[in-house]
């Protein structure tokens, strides 16, 4: 397995070497199951966008686990088996705690949970994001570097890697607190890992992209986070996103929710969609928050449900329900 990159790459030039119509038929064709990886092999950023080995631009759909700590039920490979098979998912997010009982106090736990997501998610041909969830990662720039220093080195070979390394910085300095994390904790996964994209936390809870765009970070395929809950952030939001856009900068929504941003409330479906049609103009990948049973509204199944349960229709929730239809239904 160590060697596809290599294969999924040479996977694309035969595909490029086809005519049109195979290319097509071999990629919406439902009995050959080809996978996202093997269908896109190594992602990278060009001109803003994210864009896959052939260099057409990449849209990326998937789920985000919950908080690793708190919802450790579903850091399984029968979760990410379920949500592939019934939910149509090319990536997903292991959101792995930092403080509150998360890798500071346990690492190799906590380490663990994210190993099993990954190994699952290159067996089964998706992308994985491996997240620091932290809201406090420039006090944690140590532990960040050799989280990430060690998942490259033991993982970087393959395509399906993407290191978010901030999840929600507070609202920092950009220039003075978060830039100088960054570029610390990227040049650490670059010793391992030199070509697969890196996701930078942005202020204000992953929401001031406009600031990054001004002042980016040097290297190759980086990437920014943009966040947002559809009940609570809307056209304002986008705005932003759109002034960080027309700068060049390359975001991905490495989380969203359908509700309000402290995860409750109704679900905003009109706003929600709004958002959708915005991520699909620009080709903003993104994943969902979250696959959880908390009894909350952005949890996307009911309280009590086992990752074995996922895909039966009557244990996903509104909000879970919203989402997977976004997600079956892009083909």
């Amino acid at each position: 397995m160590k060697n596809l990159k290599l294969l999924s790459f040479l996977l694309i030039l035969f595909s490029l070497n086809t005519n049109c119509s195979s290319k097509k038929e071999i990629q919406n064709s439902p009995e050959e199951n080809v996978t996202p990886v093997a269908t896109h092999a190594q992602l990278k950023v060009k001109n803003g966008q994210i864009v896959d080995a052939s260099g057409q631009p990449v849209q990326l759909k998937g789920m985000s686990l919950f908080w690793s700590q708190w919802q450790s039920q579903y850091y399984n490979r029968e979760t990410v088996e379920n949500l592939v098979a019934g939910w149509d998912i090319q990536l997903i997010r292991a959101a792995m705690a930092i403080e509150h009982e998360g890798y500071l106090d346990h690492p190799e736990r906590e380490k663990e949970k994210v190993k099993i997501i990954i190994e699952a998610a290159i067996d089964l041909g998706i992308y994985v994001i491996v997240d620091w969830h932290d809201h406090h990662a420039e006090d944690h720039l140590i532990e960040a570097q050799q989280f990430f220093s060690e998942i490259a080195k033991e993982f970087g070979d393959y395509p399906n890697l993407i290191y978010e390394i901030y999840n929600e910085p507070l609202d920092i300095s950009w220039p003075q607190v978060l830039k100088p994390y960054h570029e610390q904790v990227v040049a650490s996964i670059r010793q391992h890992d030199p070509d697969n994209i890196i996701v930078l936390g942005t202020p204000n809870w992953s929401q001031r992209v406009d600031l990054a765009a001004e002042d980016p970070v040097e290297g190759e395929n980086l990437a920014y986070t943009l966040h947002f809950y559809a009940g609570t952030h809307r056209q304002e939001l986008r705005n932003t996103a759109l002034t960080a856009i027309n700068k060049g900068l390359a975001i991905f929504v490495t989380e969203f929710g359908t509700t309000n941003a402290n995860g409750d409330g109704p679900v905003y479906k009109q706003e929600t969609g709004e958002w959708i049609d915005f991520m699909e103009q620009h080709n903003l990948s993104w994943a969902n928050w979250s696959i959880a049973d908390k009894d909350e509204s952005s949890a996307a199944l009911l309280p009590g449900i086992k990752p074995s349960e996922i895909n039966q229709e009557k244990n996903i929730s509104a909000s879970g329900k919203l989402v997977r239809s976004h997600l079956t239904s892009r083909n």
